[in-house]
């Protein structure tokens, strides 16, 4: 199965990363602050949303970076996504 998301939806999931303290303690995420960034999985076709035109500029593997209480937190197959509108996206991170 597979998450499509509609009209100006994103589909993202957080950026994870373990931090290792100077005393070498490792802090797993779900112990930190949740990431504002994340990779876009999925993203909708755009369209009129709410009587507006919507045109999608991000793509699938964009990483980028949401406003911190963007969207709707989903879990899927047991793995952890954010759904939020394009909108709520605030850049995007050039490698």
């Amino acid at each position: 199965m597979k998450i499509k998301p509609l009209a100006d939806m994103v589909l993202l999931k957080a950026v994870e990363k373990e931090e290792v303290t100077q005393g070498g303690i490792i802090i797993p995420d779900s112990a930190k602050e949740k990431p504002m960034m994340a990779t876009v999985m999925a993203v909708g076709p755009g369209g009129m949303v709410d009587g507006k035109e919507v045109t999608m500029y991000l793509k699938e593997g964009d990483t980028v970076i949401y406003r911190r209480y963007a969207g709707n937190e989903i879990k899927f197959e047991g793995v952890e996504y954010l759904l939020a509108r394009q909108s709520e996206i605030m850049a995007v991170v050039e490698k």
